[in-house]
């Protein structure tokens, strides 16, 4: 049988039992049998709901409920992150000790959530003594709105927008396959673009997919939600999709000697060096892959700030917008604006103005995004104009070229379509 070596036991020899060896084997197995317990009882407190909508001056009720009965009395204290925005009712909760606790007792205590002003608040709980309840456990996300109207016209906005940015792929998709042509459009904007939607795609997927990287997020941000929802995940794929449509109608169709410049391809070459890089760093255990999707993401940001340029210098180049859709410039306007507009009204309704001038990123990329559309709607109908014709597709002509093939009767006019006004007329 096996023996304690002797040095556990000092002054007997091995196999040699005591009085003390035998005190040391009594609190070693109550140590032994009591850990698991304690493990137990850790999560054994929690409130029935964690995230709280209401507006101001109303209450909600939600409930603590605890798991199990202790022969000490607990006492459970809201800590709040912001007083002046949320109280809350019956602050603390005494939980009363029993001689003979009942490991399977469901305690259940009413607590209200009283909306003070607009924002968004946490509320923490503290227990005394500390050590029975895993607190990270305990928590909740109180939001205090001043309307719930403007809740509900802000979250059809924000479908309204996802529309938009989903749709606004497809005009450009349906002028090459008119005109059997993407003279026009430029192949910087194109590389860039699917660089861009494919590191949005990496992000998304790995934080709404992958367990890992969720766990890995929420170890940084225990209080947190998930910020990606399915619908970024079904937009950012699609956006993928659409371009690569795009781009692969760029290899069927008239191009002439169009191509990706030497500029892009070191853009593109430096943002690959960055993903290349980073993901080695992730498969190494240098960095965690969160990190890895967080440079994915700026990469995207980057992107957002400098795609336009090539297409608006390309138009000026060549005086014209033919080959490049308005259509697609008129939903992103639309989508844009609508999410600009969403983030006044939440900033609104939440006494939120952090939102949009503490996110200078994101406000200002929105913001970023409505200029170009803006710069490029001038482009089409006041600054080029009359050199919106075509006979063939990339041959443009201007208005006295127009009215002299006219005459001549060489070129053929259709009726106005959708996107481009005439089909071998004003695109």
């Amino acid at each position: 049988m096996a023996r304690f070596p002797a040095v556990l036991f000092p002054g007997k020899a091995a196999g040699v039992p005591s009085s003390h060896s035998l005190s040391y084997c009594i609190i070693l197995a109550m140590i032994l049998i009591g850990l698991p317990n304690a493990q137990c009882q850790l999560d054994k407190m929690y409130v029935d709901v964690q995230t709280i909508n209401i507006l101001v001056e109303e209450t909600r009720l939600f409930k603590l409920v605890q798991i199990g009965e202790y022969n000490t009395t607990l006492q459970v204290s809201a800590q709040i992150q912001h007083p002046d925005i949320v109280q809350i009712v019956q602050p603390t909760v005494v939980i009363p000790g029993v001689e003979e606790p009942n490991a399977t007792a469901v305690l259940t205590y009413d607590m209200c959530a009283y909306g003070k002003g607009p924002g968004h608040s946490e509320v923490a709980f503290n227990v005394t003594p500390p050590g029975f309840v895993n607190l990270d456990t305990v928590f909740l996300r109180v939001t205090v709105m001043h309307s719930n109207a403007i809740n509900i016209i802000s979250y059809i906005m924000g479908w309204i927008y996802f529309a938009a940015w989903s749709v606004s792929f497809y005009p450009q998709i349906y002028i090459n396959f008119k005109r059997k042509s993407v003279v026009g459009l430029n192949f910087d904007f194109l590389a860039l673009n699917i660089m861009g939607f494919t590191m949005y795609s990496l992000f998304n997927c790995g934080l709404y997919f992958s367990h890992v990287i969720q766990s890995q997020y929420f170890s940084r941000h225990p209080r947190s939600l998930n910020p990606v929802q399915l619908n970024d995940v079904f937009f950012s794929l699609h956006a993928a999709f659409a371009t690569i449509i795009t781009i692969i109608q760029c290899f069927i169709y008239e191009r002439e000697d169009q191509r990706v410049s030497m500029t892009g391809r070191g853009i593109l070459t430096a943002f690959v060096g960055v993903v290349i890089v980073t993901a080695s760093l992730g498969a190494a255990d240098k960095i965690e892959w969160l990190d890895f999707l967080t440079y994915c993401s700026y990469i995207k940001l980057c992107i957002t700030l400098i795609k336009y340029v090539p297409q608006a210098y390309m138009n000026y180049k060549r005086k014209s917008t033919v080959g490049w859709s308005i259509g697609n410039i008129f939903l992103d306007f639309v989508g844009g604006f609508l999410s600009v507009l969403q983030m006044a009204l939440n900033a609104y309704n939440y006494n939120d103005w952090v939102s949009i001038f503490g996110d200078v990123t994101k406000f200002g990329l929105g913001l970023f995004s409505l200029i170009f559309d803006v710069f490029f709607m001038l482009q089409h109908y006041v600054f080029y104009r009359e050199q919106r014709y075509i006979l063939l597709p990339g041959t443009s002509y201007n208005a006295e070229e127009l009215e002299d093939n006219e005459r001549n009767e060489t070129f053929e006019k259709d009726e106005p379509d959708e996107f481009s006004g005439y089909q071998g007329a004003p695109a």
